[in-house]
């Protein structure tokens, strides 16, 4: 990405599949856009729904999983910039378990199929580390979070760090459709399992974190930069 972004723009760090594995090319097109090159995909048939519609709220943001959910500047891009590329170079890369297709209160993701430590030390260190180029959630996005009917732990981490579901509250998860209706996912699931095949399975390493960017409300998210980890 060349200059900083313009001002409303909001930038967010997730982990998102290398170019060369084939989930990248997979799940992009289950999505319907590619959000390294921003071109959109030519997604599959779903009998009897609309696949545009189940997978609009994910497209927006990408093929992806959060570590950092997404926010506004209150520093410089090159301070942003310093900081993510200071995060990557102290953290070391890690084999991440299998992938697979799973039903994550009622919208289906791809998550973890055992346990992985070294994820959740990776999205405390992002949320972290990134902290302090963020610029405090307006009165609309808190009052939005709220609806959703937070906990007393959810309230104050979302007091703290602008966001509910970090730190003890944080789930991997790489977001395939919005939430579904019974009927729904009974024809979603196997169709996006098969659409995947292997892929999610296939044996892969977490070797960058990719810094995201939203160039204004309601624009797709775009990879600005993948920063290799160097630790």
């Amino acid at each position: 990405m060349t200059g900083a972004p313009q001002p409303g723009a909001r930038l967010a760090l997730y982990w998102a599949p290398d170019l060369d594995d084939p989930l990248h090319a997979l799940g992009s097109a289950w999505l319907g856009r590619d959000a390294e090159t921003g071109a959109a995909l030519l997604q599959p048939a779903l009998p009897g729904l609309d696949i545009a519609e189940i997978t609009a709220d994910p497209l927006l943001y990408g093929l992806h999983a959060t570590l950092k959910p997404p926010f506004r500047l209150a520093v410089s891009w090159a301070e942003a910039m310093a900081a993510a590329e200071a995060l990557a170079a102290r953290l070391s890369p890690f084999a991440l378990p299998p992938l697979a297709v799973r039903d994550l209160h009622g919208f289906l993701a791809l998550r973890e199929t055992a346990p992985c430590p070294a994820l959740q030390v990776l999205a405390d260190a992002c949320v972290e580390a990134l902290d302090p180029c963020r610029a405090p959630p307006g009165e609309s996005e808190l009052a939005r979070r709220r609806r959703a009917g937070l906990s007393p732990r959810q309230e104050s981490l979302l007091a703290r760090w602008g966001y509910p579901y970090v730190f003890g509250e944080w789930r991997f998860h790489v977001t395939l459709t919005r939430r579904l209706t019974p009927a729904e996912k009974a024809v979603v699931l196997p169709a996006v399992t098969e659409f995947l095949g292997e892929a999610p399975a296939r044996p892969r390493r977490v070797t960058a974190i990719s810094l995201f960017t939203q160039a204004a409300p309601g624009a797709p998210f775009l990879i600005a930069e993948r920063l290799p980890l160097r630790g």
